[in-house]
């Protein structure tokens, strides 16, 4: 396997680090548009079978020209989703499968944003799905923690837990403090914003997809070893898009622990039209706003000595049983900062959306994982993908009842 990373950020420096344990590939390569940025990483490894490269993620001829000089076989996308497309493209036209932690972006409603549906997440992707199919190579999208393990986590109940299921919510909470900043998001507040302000989508069997109002539906949830209640929205997630296409159930929802002094700043940020995209002219320049936001906050991944506390992922199932009788249950997975510090020098919420994509990768190297067309993690097998999080991760996940 010879694998090629675009970004070399939190998440793509993350996935190398702990990469660099498993001998599953014969190259990695680490790719960046600054390529001392790749080569940082790739210098702190001193492995010989990881090498550094520069690439305009935005370019997806770029990304198909490196996949051909290194002969790469996989692609892990590991920047943030404006460039999913022209790294999905890029990949299909060297013949290389691909990976990636999210998925192309939506767009909403014209008229109904808050009740119907425009472009969803993946729609780009999935519209590609027979090309890829017809080319035998696979697109595995959203494999970071969530989208990602939460999925594997469906998959799991779905066939070892329920026999019958009423909702598959992913709920998504932590307790981390960064000392020193008055707002400073652990993860690409880039990603963040897209997420929480676009109207967030929730599916049910008798009305499909749908949509309501960011922030909606506030609920308490009490999340596990220690974190304990976290007031939960519903935000935008691509699981809500995955799960419904290869699980039976009921409904299907995304909510995630902001706080209200987070959801403030997102909304003012809105309020401003500092969350936009599209470029403004500053003093005979074009600037994005949600560029400039990013600019001026810290970079996550260097915000790990100055984090304290956990970060948990996990997928809320309600249904019945094997043995027809109602079940709750909550499987999740916690990662703890000072853990996360200590054993790889990466903070603990990128370490976690890293780790999820390397274990996918060893799963295809081999095979146990194997197919084509554009896939989620719920089209596959959860026992050989939890097993190896164990066993080759040291990364065990938990299973709440009631």
């Amino acid at each position: 396997m010879r694998v090629l990373v675009v970004g070399a950020g939190g998440v793509g420096a993350a996935a190398a680090r702990i990469a660099a344990r498993r001998d599953y590939f014969e190259r990695w390569v680490v790719s960046d548009v600054e390529l001392a940025r790749a080569s940082a990483v790739v210098d702190e490894l001193a492995d010989t079978r990881f090498e550094a490269a520069q690439v305009d993620a935005s370019n997806s001829e770029a990304v198909a020209d490196l996949c051909r000089a290194h002969r790469i076989t996989h692609v892990l996308n590991a920047v943030d989703p404006r460039f999913v497309m022209a790294i999905f493209d890029g990949a299909f036209a060297a013949g290389a499968d691909y990976l990636d932690t999210a998925m192309s972006l939506s767009t909403p409603h014209r008229d109904r944003p808050f009740e119907e549906v425009g472009v969803k997440l993946g729609d780009e992707q999935f519209a590609a799905s027979a090309a890829w199919a017809d080319r035998g190579r696979l697109a595995l999208c959203g494999i970071g923690v969530e989208p990602g393990l939460a999925d594997v986590f469906a998959r799991y109940a779905a066939d070892h837990l329920f026999s019958e299921i009423d909702e598959v919510g992913i709920r998504d909470g932590a307790n981390l403090l960064v000392r020193g900043f008055d707002f400073a998001p652990s993860f690409s507040i880039w990603t963040t914003i897209e997420e929480c302000l676009n109207p967030p989508v929730i599916w049910e069997r008798d009305r499909g997809w749908f949509t309501t109002a960011p922030f909606s539906e506030p609920e308490v949830f009490d999340f596990p070893e220690g974190i304990g209640p976290v007031e939960c929205v519903n935000v935008e997630h691509e699981e809500v898009l995955l799960v419904p296409r290869w699980i039976d159930c009921k409904r299907v929802t995304f909510k995630y622990g902001l706080g209200d002094e987070f959801i403030e700043v997102l909304k003012t940020l809105h309020r401003l039209g500092l969350d936009r995209t599209d470029p403004v002219i500053v003093k005979g320049q074009p600037v994005s706003p949600r560029d400039l936001v990013a600019a001026v906050l810290p970079d996550p991944a260097t915000l790990g000595d100055r984090m304290s506390g956990k970060t948990c992922a996990g997928t809320w199932v309600t249904g019945r049983g094997l043995d027809g009788r109602p079940r709750e249950v909550y499987l999740y997975h916690v990662a703890d900062n000072e853990w996360t510090m200590r054993e790889y020098g990466v903070q603990a919420v990128v370490w976690q959306t890293a780790m999820n994509p390397v274990i996918a990768l060893e799963l295809l190297s081999d095979a146990t994982w194997h197919g084509s067309a554009v896939l989620g993690p719920e089209a596959f097998d959860a026992v050989p993908y939890l097993d190896l999080m164990r066993d080759g991760y040291g990364q065990a996940f938990g299973i709440r009842e009631g």
